[in-house]
């Protein structure tokens, strides 16, 4: 190998050390990682001439319950009974957590852990997997707004929670650019709603015609609704333009896992604007109307 081909030591690097909860919440599985406070720092036998293992802690975590009492970040707590313990050669391992809130949701991780042998509070933790599945809920509006695309766009979530960049990139980008004139259709209902200028509308429809997904994108930069504007100032389809417009083969996966993460972002952001602009106008015209029936009678 070349100087120019060897690693560098950045690269060479592992991870940061991280804390077991952090593990738990925050890793996505087929992940290893070094792990702190993982167990309670004592080496104990096992009858004569047994292994010495650690007793494995167990720490409360916070995690999106899907409850519908609950619906967002709660506190769950380990349900499996004893703390299990855990050798220096690695065990699989199955831990329960229950929603300290609802006590209806619960979460369930599949581990391979080995306790450190020159220390018993740390060690190496790989997911194997969890249930329900990693990384938080998918907005409905979201899944909305791509209809039968939606099993598609969930692959791609899939792939992005586990860490595969190329792969969630990839359904995304096809994802978006086959709903093309579904999120088109949906700006227009809110250019008609507002009263926007007609040449704005026909702009936006004269791009559904355009077979071409980045040139359709390029067309309606300048026809896109205040109200749907990211930050004020951001065309979001602008946006997703210039994140999808990247080839995947020019891409490292990690970099595939960072413009996925951004689309799904972005894709989100514009869900919850195109939902609430038009949730906005059909309240202000129940309003008025019976407003108008009270005046009248």
């Amino acid at each position: 190998m070349s100087d120019a081909e060897e690693p560098t030591a950045e690269a060479m690097e592992e991870p940061k050390a991280i804390t077991f909860a952090e593990f738990l919440e925050d890793v996505p599985p087929s992940q290893h990682r070094k792990v702190t406070h993982l167990a309670d720092g004592t080496w104990y036998h096992s009858g004569t001439g047994g292994k010495r293992y650690a007793k494995l802690f167990t720490p409360d975590l916070q995690l999106h319950c899907a409850y519908v009492t609950c619906n967002g970040p709660r506190f769950f707590r380990y349900n499996g009974g004893l703390q299990p313990n855990i050798g220096e050669d690695g065990q699989f391992i199955y831990l329960s957590y229950r929603c300290d809130n609802c006590k209806r949701s619960t979460k369930t991780f599949s581990l391979f852990i080995g306790a450190d042998p020159q220390d018993a509070s740390a060690g190496d933790c790989y997911k194997v997997g969890e249930f329900p599945q990693y990384g938080p809920q998918t907005p409905t509006r979201l899944l909305k707004l791509f209809e039968n695309e939606r099993e598609t766009f969930l692959k791609g979530r899939r792939c992005e929670n586990q860490g595969l960049g190329i792969g969630a990139f990839a359904y995304y980008r096809r994802v978006v650019e086959n709903q093309k004139n579904r999120i088109l259709d949906e700006i227009i209902r809110v250019c008609e709603k507002i009263g926007a200028p007609a040449d704005k509308i026909k702009v936006l429809e004269d791009a559904k015609k355009e077979t071409q997904f980045s040139k359709a994108m390029d067309n309606v930069k300048g026809a896109m609704p205040e109200a749907l504007l990211i930050q004020g100032h951001h065309n979001p389809l602008t946006l997703l333009h210039t994140a999808l417009s990247r080839g995947l083969h020019a891409d490292t996966d990690e970099q595939c896992l960072e413009l996925a993460h951004d689309v799904r972002v972005v894709l989100a952001e514009l869900a919850e604007r195109l939902g609430q602009a038009l949730k906005d106008e059909a309240e202000l015209n129940t309003a008025v109307t019976r407003l108008m029936s009270a005046k009248q009678e």
